[in-house]
C-alpha cells in the first residue's frame, strides 16, 4: 500500500509541471496587469485665444500624457488597439490629441484667406496600441478654467478586467472670481412686440445677465444678490416696460446668479423702439444689496416692434440738376419697414428744407448756394424704431437768367421796359446765362411780336400812334420743368414831327 500511495503522488506533481503550474517560459507569470498614467504638467494656463494643440515651447497650453502597462515588472505585449483613454470629467476645460502626423488624426479647416489647411483633430476619447508596453498622447486646454480628469483602462487578458488609471490636469487657476464684466443674452428671436399688439408677436422675453471674471469665467456664486438690472427712461418704449423675476416685478431689481448667471423676463409697453437695459455688478465684493462701489456695467438694447417687416431699407435718390432760384420740389422714397416714416436730412442746399412727415423736399435755393453737387445725407426711421439711411444728390446748376428783371423787378412788382416813340423801332434782348431756355411772350401789344432763339428772347417792333399808351404783358422764360415769370409794361410816347405826335 505504501508504494502505491507514493507513485500516485508522484504522478501528480508530475502533471502540475507538465501544466505550466510551477515552471513555463520566462516570460509567463499569473501577475495582474498594472496600468499607470502620468502627465508632463498637472496645471496648464487658461487658452482664451483658442490656440490649437502642439508641442514645443510656443505651445504652453499642451501636455504630453504616458500611459504605461506591465505585467509582473514586465511591459505588456505590443499589437492593436490595448489601451483605451478618454476624458472622464472637465471635458469643457479641454480636449485630447493624438498629433501623431497621420491623416486620420487631421482635420481639413479653411485657413482664413479661401484656402484649405490641416490641424490636429481634437478627440475626448482615443485608442492606443502598447509599444514597450506603452505610449503617449496630448491635452490642449480650453477657454474654460476647471480640472479636466483623464482616465486610460487596459483590458487584463487573464481575467477579462479592465485595469484603470486616472491624472488631473487644472486649466486655469488663480482667478479672482471677482466681476470683470457683464453681458446681456436674449431668448430668441431677440425683440419683442408692443404690448397687445395684433400681430402675434411676444410681449415677454426671459433674457440672461452673465457676470463674468478676469478671463471670461462666471463668476463664483455670491450669498447675495450680485447683479443689478434696470430699465433706462429716456425712450418712448421704455414708458410702460417692466422687469420681472419670481415675485419681483418693477424698473430696477437685484437678483443672485448662479454659475455667473442670472435670468430674469422684460414685458414690453405700448409704444415701439429701444428699451435700453442697464446691467451692473460689484467687483468689490461681487454683492451689490449693499452699495456698489466698483461698478462693471454695459448697456443693451432690445426693439419693441409693431410688426416685423421687409427691412427697411432707403435706397437712395438722384434729382439730377436742379435750378437755382427756381422752385422745386423732390419726393424721398423707402422700401420695407413700418409705416409711418420720419425723415432727417443734412447737407441740403440753402433754401431747400426737408419735410419730415412725408420725405418731401421743396424750396428754392438761395442766391448764397453754391453751384455743385450735394450728397445729401438721409435718415429714415419707421413706427419700429428702425432706421435707415443713404444719399440723396441734388446737382445744383445757375438759375434762369434775371437779366429781364430791371432793377427791384420781382414776381410781386411789375416790370417796366421804359418808353417807345411812335415811328421808332424798339428791340429788346432777354439773355440767359445757361443754355436750354426757352421764351414765352403772352398778351404782348399788336406792334411788338416775341422770339426764342439760341436761348435769347427777343422783341421787336415800331409802334404807331394808334398804340400810344402803356401796355402790360408776360415774359415766361422755360428750362426743362422750370419756369420764372414775370410781368411787364412798356409805353409808347409821341415820336419826332406832328404826324407822330399822341393824342
Amino acid at each position: 500500500m505504501k508504494k502505491a500511495f507514493r507513485f500516485i503522488l508522484l504522478s501528480m506533481v508530475t502533471s502540475l509541471v507538465a501544466c505550466g503550474g510551477g515552471g513555463g517560459s520566462s516570460g509567463e507569470t499569473q501577475e495582474s496587469y498594472v496600468i499607470s498614467l502620468r502627465s508632463d504638467k498637472l496645471q496648464l494656463p487658461l487658452n482664451v485665444a483658442g490656440v490649437r494643440a502642439g508641442i514645443g515651447v510656443y505651445s504652453p497650453y499642451t501636455t504630453t500624457l504616458y500611459v504605461q502597462a506591465t505585467k509582473g515588472g514586465s511591459p505588456i505585449p505590443g499589437g492593436g488597439d490595448v489601451f483605451g483613454c478618454n476624458i472622464a470629467g472637465g471635458l469643457d476645460s479641454g480636449a485630447l490629441y493624438y498629433l501623431d502626423g497621420k491623416p486620420e488624426h487631421e482635420t481639413e479647416v479653411d485657413d482664413g484667406s479661401g484656402g484649405k489647411i490641416k490641424v490636429p483633430t481634437a478627440y475626448r476619447s482615443i485608442t492606443l496600441g502598447s509599444n514597450s508596453g506603452g505610449n503617449s498622447f496630448h491635452f490642449n486646454a480650453g477657454n474654460q478654467a476647471g480640472t479636466a480628469r483623464i482616465t486610460c483602462t487596459v483590458t487584463d487578458p487573464r481575467d477579462k478586467q479592465q485595469k484603470s488609471a486616472t491624472v488631473n490636469i487644472a486649466v486655469g487657476g488663480g482667478l479672482s472670481g471677482m466681476p470683470a464684466s457683464v453681458r446681456l443674452e436674449a431668448q430668441i428671436p431677440g425683440y419683442l412686440g408692443t404690448r397687445g399688439n395684433s400681430s402675434g408677436l411676444l410681449s415677454q422675453m426671459a433674457l440672461q445677465a452673465f457676470v463674468l471674471d478676469d478671463t471670461n469665467q462666471p463668476s463664483t456664486n455670491a450669498a447675495a444678490a450680485n447683479v443689478q438690472v434696470r430699465i433706462l427712461s429716456g425712450t418712448e418704449a421704455a414708458q410702460g416696460a417692466r422687469l420681472l423675476a419670481g415675485n419681483l416685478s418693477g424698473t430696477i431689481m437685484q437678483l443672485p446668479s448662479v454659475g455667473g448667471v442670472a435670468t430674469f423676463s422684460l414685458l414690453s409697453g405700448f409704444e415701439t423702439g429701444p428699451i435700453f437695459l442697464e446691467i451692473t455688478a460689484d467687483r468689490s465684493d461681487n454683492n451689490v444689496t449693499n452699495g456698489i462701489t466698483d461698478p462693471i456695467t454695459t448697456v443693451r438694447p432690445v426693439s419693441v416692434l409693431g410688426a416685423v417687416t421687409a427691412p427697411l431699407v432707403f435706397p437712395g435718390n438722384d434729382f439730377g440738376d436742379v435750378t437755382k432760384g427756381v422752385q422745386f420740389t423732390g419726393f424721398l422714397s423707402v422700401q420695407g419697414g413700418l409705416p409711418p416714416y420720419t425723415w432727417s436730412a443734412t447737407g441740403l442746399p440753402p433754401g431747400l428744407t426737408l419735410d419730415a412727415a412725408t420725405g418731401v423736399i421743396s424750396g428754392k435755393t438761395t442766391s448764397e448756394a453754391a453751384e455743385r453737387e450735394y450728397r445729401v445725407a438721409v435718415t429714415v426711421v419707421d413706427r419700429n424704431k428702425l432706421s435707415a439711411g443713404g444719399t440723396a444728390r441734388i446737382n445744383l446748376i445757375g438759375g434762369l437768367p434775371e437779366d429781364f428783371a430791371i432793377g427791384d423787378c420781382n414776381v410781386n412788382t411789375v416790370c417796366s421796359l421804359g418808353q417807345a416813340p411812335v415811328g421808332v423801332n424798339f428791340s429788346y434782348s432777354f439773355v440767359s446765362s445757361v443754355g436750354g431756355v426757352s421764351w414765352q411772350f403772352t398778351s404782348l401789344p399788336g406792334w411788338l411780336t416775341g422770339s426764342s432763339n439760341s436761348g435769347a428772347g427777343a422783341l421787336n417792333g415800331r409802334p404807331a400812334v394808334t398804340d400810344c399808351g402803356e401796355r402790360n404783358f408776360i415774359v415766361t422764360a422755360t428750362k426743362g420743368t422750370s419756369t420764372v415769370t414775370r410781368r411787364f409794361n412798356i409805353t409808347v410816347v409821341s415820336g419826332t414831327g406832328a404826324a407822330l405826335a399822341c393824342p
